[in-house]
């Protein structure tokens, strides 16, 4: 499997979100505590962050050194400050390719992707099926092998046909979950919006007040990234959006329709 994490809120320094907590998302690439299969998760990870006040693109790092290894970016993340972040460590399934292509977050003009999880017999036959589902415009810029790339492609088109982020995910969930088994953890951004589904593998949301502005932090994870009672398990099957929206709740958690 993978882990995942979204955040969504005022300017947060890079370095506290990943590094600085007191159980600290890099710790979850070698020793988590809510992973049943694949605990070590060596493969790579990657990040991705907007600043909206420049462009509405991110900017996006990634590597196959494992995130305990890599200082790289551990010394330049106090440097970064974001208003919303998508990140992912890397256990790469069975028979994928270990390189950079195939690590989260993928990236295509504002929007941010990550699956935590995986499509059952993808390799044998199934990624093939969906690869021609693709439009020939996506599939163009498909780089890698793995199966989360074509699902965010699959994603992606739903989006250029008018649907929003969460319609584009509960279309995409309906149909590959008719398909395939798998794990279908989803994280998907735009730097104002997140929307996360948990399908198989856990999934935890905070909420914090900002002392400075109106405005909450809301972190969504694979796992809690402190032993504090406040975080909210989401319940498997379930479908959970972000936004900043004043006019709207901060978060919001709808079980699936179907499965």
């Amino acid at each position: 499997m993978c882990r995942i994490l979204g955040y969504l809120g005022p300017p947060v320094d890079l370095h506290h979100l990943l590094y600085g907590s007191a159980v600290p998302f890099a710790r979850q690439a070698h020793a988590p505590r809510y992973q049943d299969v694949g605990r070590i998760n060596a493969d790579g990870w990657g990040v991705g962050w907007w600043d909206l006040e420049i462009r509405n693109e991110p900017a996006r790092y990634r590597t196959v050194t494992p995130m305990w290894a890599d200082n790289r970016f551990r010394e330049t993340a106090p440097l970064l400050r974001s208003t919303s972040v998508v990140a992912a460590i890397r256990n790469a399934s069975p028979g994928a390719p270990i390189d950079e292509s195939g690590n989260a977050p993928f990236m295509s003009g504002p929007w941010l992707f990550a699956h935590n999880g995986f499509v059952d017999g993808f390799r044998l036959g199934l990624g093939e099926r969906l690869r021609r589902e693709v439009s020939e415009r996506r599939a163009s810029a498909i780089l890698g092998a793995a199966d989360s790339e074509v699902l965010f492609a699959m994603v992606l088109d739903r989006i250029d046909g008018g649907a929003t982020a969460s319609e584009a995910l509960l279309d995409l969930l309906d149909h590959i979950s008719g398909l395939a088994d798998g794990r279908f953890n989803f994280l998907l951004g735009d730097g104002q919006s997140l929307v996360a589904t948990r399908w198989g593998n856990s999934l935890f949301l905070r909420e914090l007040p900002s002392a400075a502005t109106d405005q909450r932090a809301m972190i969504i994870v694979s796992e809690p990234l402190s032993l504090d009672p406040d975080w909210t398990e989401v319940p498997d099957r379930s479908i959970v959006t972000m936004t900043t929206t004043p006019s709207l709740d901060a978060s919001t958690i709808t079980s699936l329709p179907f499965g």
